[in-house]
């Protein structure tokens, strides 16, 4: 009897002007990341403006890495029509392409800068977490990535034009995006948690995202109905996750290892280091 609907239409008109959901919370996400890593970024001695100069080509390095991953992965969605691989504001925005995209722009951006990226990358890392939590309603909007029927009093009920062939017949499924959003938000609580009381040294933020975000990742791919490639009976997303959360998981007690004083008091000296060298050019 109870469930979360969905919403009827993807697209917000404003007069002559529509926009689409998928987009708007995309951009929404952003700019919550960068003011929130703009704020730690200054927490720890840094300049905040050096955060938002960069953020543009992060944000675009990011985009077109998550598309050209979600293009190369799913490439059989594209056979019929390679021109729709250009639109993005339909879906198809891959996280593991957007990692690498935008950790390609701020290891370079870094090191040009003279920055410890690692340094960088903890002030980033728990806004990423809050950009995921609210981009992934925009799966909601575009009802996509729902996972397998369920009976489940949240369960997601799907329009009949957008259920994946065999599970027609079915009205309700597990709402991943709605799961995924709220382990994400999770994440960011427990990172800024950790992190402000000077729990991880430096890199193990960024590390611990990583192997957060992962965990709960595999889980939700399994759940998820939608065509994928698969390997040995299992999604390749979800052994993705399996791979980089055992990474993950080793250079975080690497870094434990490794580094003697917390990250943030870390971060803190360098940064001002950093600083003081900017002001004396």
């Amino acid at each position: 009897v109870a469930a979360i609907p969905s919403p009827s239409s993807n697209v917000l008109s404003l007069g002559p002007i529509n926009l689409r959901f998928y987009g708007l919370l995309i951009a929404v996400g952003v700019v919550v990341a960068t003011r929130i890593a703009m704020w730690r970024w200054q927490r720890r001695g840094g300049d905040p403006e050096d955060i938002l100069n960069g953020a543009l080509v992060v944000v675009l390095s990011g985009v077109v890495g998550a598309r050209l991953y979600h293009v190369v992965t799913d490439y059989q969605l594209f056979t019929d029509d390679w021109l729709r691989a250009f639109q993005i504001w339909k879906g198809g925005l891959a996280i593991w392409g957007a990692v690498i995209g935008g950790a390609i722009a701020v290891v370079t951006l870094a090191r040009r800068k003279h920055g410890d990226v690692l340094a960088v990358m903890d002030a980033i890392a728990p806004g990423i977490f809050a950009a995921q939590a609210i981009g992934r309603w925009g799966n909601w909007f575009n009802q996509e990535l729902f996972g397998r029927p369920t009976t489940l009093p949240w369960g997601l009920a799907i329009d009949v034009a957008n259920r994946p062939l065999g599970y027609r017949q079915f009205s309700t499924f597990h709402p991943t995006f709605l799961y995924e959003s709220l382990w994400c938000l999770a994440g960011f609580v427990i990172l800024i948690w950790l992190d402000d009381r000077n729990q991880l040294r430096r890199g193990q933020v960024v590390a611990l995202y990583v192997v957060m975000y992962t965990f709960g990742r595999f889980f939700f791919e399994n759940l998820r109905i939608d065509a994928a490639h698969e390997i040995a009976g299992m999604r390749v997303n979800a052994w993705v996750s399996i791979v980089v959360f055992v990474a993950g998981v080793c250079w975080f007690w690497w870094l434990g290892r490794r580094s003697r004083s917390p990250g943030t008091a870390t971060g803190d000296a360098e940064a001002k280091l950093i600083g003081r060298e900017a002001e004396a050019r």
